[in-house]
């Protein structure tokens, strides 16, 4: 039939098929030829078809190119490929590796010439087992000696870090050229595999390839990517010594380095080489300067390189608000956005995203949450980097509402199956009380990463379930994911939590056994913890003097954290002289030595300590407890009388008192540590603010509602036992969060069993 058929469209349809342009041929003259083949029965012809196949997706007309592949009875391989070919080069990855599994299906093999495309595919879609699947394909076909097969897999397996496969294939190559050595140099620098790149590096050079600047750029590039920072330095060094000009790309590589390293002389050596070559106009230059000086703690100079900027450039504007919000400078940040915004510059998702980072990471929750909300007024769409640097500024004041519509945002805009997305949401979830909605989301991550894992097992050590957070570690390894710092931080603040000194002695002690990496300064901080809350005090000094460098504010904290449970005086004294050295301005290390003074009735050190404070301009930071109702978080301060609703809250709080009494309570003034008279003592109890943030959820909730309230103090043991008596009384759940875990009171029963 093709014979006879072909002189018969030569003679009736040459005229229409030498109209048709393979570049001007618009979709009506597509469409008119289609009907001519259609009315003379020629459609069955593979050679006919295929020609309107590239002709409609030329025109981009993919529904119709897919339509008509699929009306062919017998598709070659040109038809294939053609479709192929094209759903590729215009990045419709998927419909490409769609219809190459089509062509594989109709028992047609590919050749040389289809294959790099389907490789492509994999790559853009980081469809690793898909990619290693179409390696298969390829060497069965006999294509894989093929120079551009073996040259796409081999890029492939660089951009997967797959290093071991793209070396073999590499040592494969026919012509080893500039352009592959410098990939496979990249990726070994980039995967921390220092040593095999240096050597290749210089293998390269003996082989008669010379290295250029690219080739440079990508080790110094790699070496940072994968942490090697002061690799990253040397060899920046190395560059210049060998008579290698460093260019915009070479310094933007390596100020990220000596950004992480800290290392300011560094940092001003190569502004100085900088000035020298007149890259000051260079914006990803004076941007990667601005984030060096930042992360440096140098502000004065950080600000210095903006401000002599010619035209404000985003990047570097971005840089400043991240180097701003690195150095606690939270107010800075917000006054600099806010005026850039209303100059109408042009801000991004990248300055609206680190706006928002900036205040979630620095105790501005609220304001997070409006500038979330002010962003899409704005017309700038968040992305999946904007909800994990959202969700935290939810969790850090339960503010469970939000939390829940920022995970209906994500599943709207189809990126809820982020793994960075899921984690953030389980950390949430965690925090606003919710452990059951963090386990469910965990559960739902087909491709669980080690991000997620800590995120589940924080969460349950946050809610004291030890026993589950352990599970859940050992689950993890069965997995085949290995533990990193943050892990066993997590999984020894579980055990503390619960005085479970075996077990968290046990892990401590695995962690450079069995997992190779050495304590870090949270590690003993932990362990600290975990000795002193269970009494064993001195067992926790033993654990600082064996350290083997010196301790923090973090870890002589958490001694004096647990002189103040068991109120002992005299290691209180040795722990707050160190933190009095460290955070000489930290008003939390005085109110804490001055409390466990005031429990054992030494007034006159207390009016010592507090006279030391005043010489300092020291203030007590105020108990202030949060509850989110009805969309809104409320903030309640200690004794603060001036909430608009104290009456009812006053008058709920006795009515709850005069219940409490006939049951034979009576408040445990001992937590109150001031020298006043017994009744102002009952008073200030009264006035604690997790207590009102209780009953102001009571009044402002139906009966039998659940209560989340966030505290920024540990919770008092009169206020415990309070609680106790209202979830009983109220017949409510309420979930309190201090500052070390969550209390679920629940029947008169707290979840920690009276040990926190």
């Amino acid at each position: 039939m093709s014979v006879q058929a072909l002189p018969i469209l030569n003679s009736c349809y040459d005229t229409i098929l030498r109209r048709l342009r393979w570049t001007t041929s618009s979709l009506s003259h597509v469409h008119q030829a289609h009907g001519h083949v259609l009315k003379t029965g020629l459609s069955n012809e593979t050679y006919v078809a295929t020609k309107l196949l590239s002709l409609y997706a030329n025109n981009l007309s993919f529904i119709g190119a897919n339509a008509l592949l699929h009306s062919i009875p017998y598709p070659d391989l040109s038809s294939f490929s053609t479709l192929i070919y094209a759903f590729s080069k215009h990045h419709l990855f998927s419909n490409a590796l769609r219809t190459f599994s089509q062509m594989l299906s109709s028992g047609i093999m590919p050749d040389p010439h289809i294959i790099p495309s389907a490789i492509k595919a994999c790559t853009s879609l980081s469809a690793i087992k898909i990619g290693k699947q179409v390696h298969g394909i390829a060497s069965v076909s006999g294509c894989a000696s093929d120079e551009f097969v073996l040259s796409s897999l081999f890029h492939m397996y660089v951009k997967f870090n797959q290093i071991e496969h793209a070396h073999k294939l590499f040592d494969t190559l026919p012509k080893q050229d500039l352009f592959e050595w410098s990939a496979l140099i990249a990726a070994y620098a980039r995967t921390g595999h220092a040593d095999e790149a240096i050597k290749l590096f210089d293998q390269m050079g003996r082989s008669g390839v010379e290295p250029n600047c690219v080739s440079w750029n990508g080790m110094i590039a790699g070496f940072n990517r994968s942490g090697l920072h002061s690799e990253a330095f040397l060899f920046f060094q190395k560059m210049h010594s060998q008579a290698f000009k460093p260019d915009g790309t070479s310094v933007s590589s390596v100020l990220p380095a000596i950004g992480d390293l800290k290392d300011l002389n560094k940092g001003k050596q190569v502004h100085g080489y900088v000035n020298k070559l007149g890259l000051e106009s260079d914006n990803c230059v004076v941007s990667s300067l601005v984030d060096m000086y930042g992360k440096c703690a140098s502000k004065v100079e950080m600000f210095q390189v903006f401000n002599e900027m010619s035209k404000v450039d985003l990047g570097a504007f971005n840089a400043l608000i991240a180097g701003l919000s690195r150095n606690s400078l939270a107010d800075n940040a917000l006054n600099l956005f806010n005026r850039f915004k209303d100059s109408g510059m042009n801000l991004n998702v990248v300055t609206w995203t680190s706006i928002i980072a900036c205040c979630s990471q620095n105790g501005k929750d609220l304001e997070a949450l409006e500038l979330f909300r002010e962003m899409q007024a704005y017309g700038v769409k968040p992305n999946f980097v904007t909800l994990p640097c959202l969700l935290p500024a939810c969790g850090n004041i339960a503010a469970l509402k939000h939390g829940k519509s920022t995970h209906c945002f994500a599943l709207r805009m189809g990126i809820y199956h982020d793994v960075y997305v899921c984690s953030a949401l389980i950390d949430m979830y965690a925090k606003c009380g919710k452990i059951r909605a963090a386990q469910l989301i965990f559960d739902s991550i087909l491709q669980k990463n080690l991000v997620c894992w800590n995120a589940i097992i924080g969460g349950y050590s946050l809610h004291g379930m030890a026993e589950k957070a352990i599970e859940t570690f050992s689950l993890m390894q069965k997995n085949g994911h290995e533990p990193d710092s943050i892990t066993l931080t997590c999984v020894l603040s579980a055990c503390s939590q619960r005085g479970l000194t075996k077990e968290g002695l046990y892990y401590y002690n695995i962690m450079s056994k069995k997992h190779g990496f050495e304590a870090k300064i949270e590690h003993y901080a932990c362990l600290v913890t975990l000795f002193g809350r269970a009494g064993k005090l001195e067992e926790a000094c033993s654990v600082i003097k064996k350290m083997p460098f010196e301790p923090d504010a973090c870890v002589w904290g958490a001694l004096l954290s647990s002189c103040r449970v068991h109120n002992n005086v005299s290691l209180a004294e040795t722990a707050a002289k160190k933190l009095f050295e460290l955070e000489p301005n930290n008003p939390g290390n005085y109110v804490l030595l001055s409390n466990i003074y005031a429990c054992k009735g030494m007034w006159s050190e207390v009016d010592m300590v507090r006279d030391m404070m005043k010489r300092k301009g020291l203030r007590k930071n105020p108990g202030c407890s949060w509850i989110e109702v009805k969309n809104k978080v409320h903030m309640l301060l200690a004794g603060d009388k001036s909430h608009p609703q104290m009456a009812q809250i006053n008058e709920k709080l006795n009515e709850l008192s005069m219940e409490m009494r006939k049951l034979g309570y009576f408040p445990n003034i001992e937590y109150v540590l001031q020298d006043v008279e017994e009744q102002d003592k009952v008073q200030i109890l009264c006035g604690h603010s997790e207590k009102l943030a209780v009953v102001f959820g009571l009044l402002h909730t139906p009966a039998g509602t659940s209560l989340t309230v966030i505290k920024n103090l540990r919770i008092c043991g009169d206020c415990h036992k309070v609680i106790q008596f209202i979830s009983s009384f109220e017949n409510r759940e309420i979930l309190v969060r201090d500052t070390n875990r969550f209390h679920h009171f629940k029947n008169g029963i707290c979840s920690c069993g009276d040990y926190w």
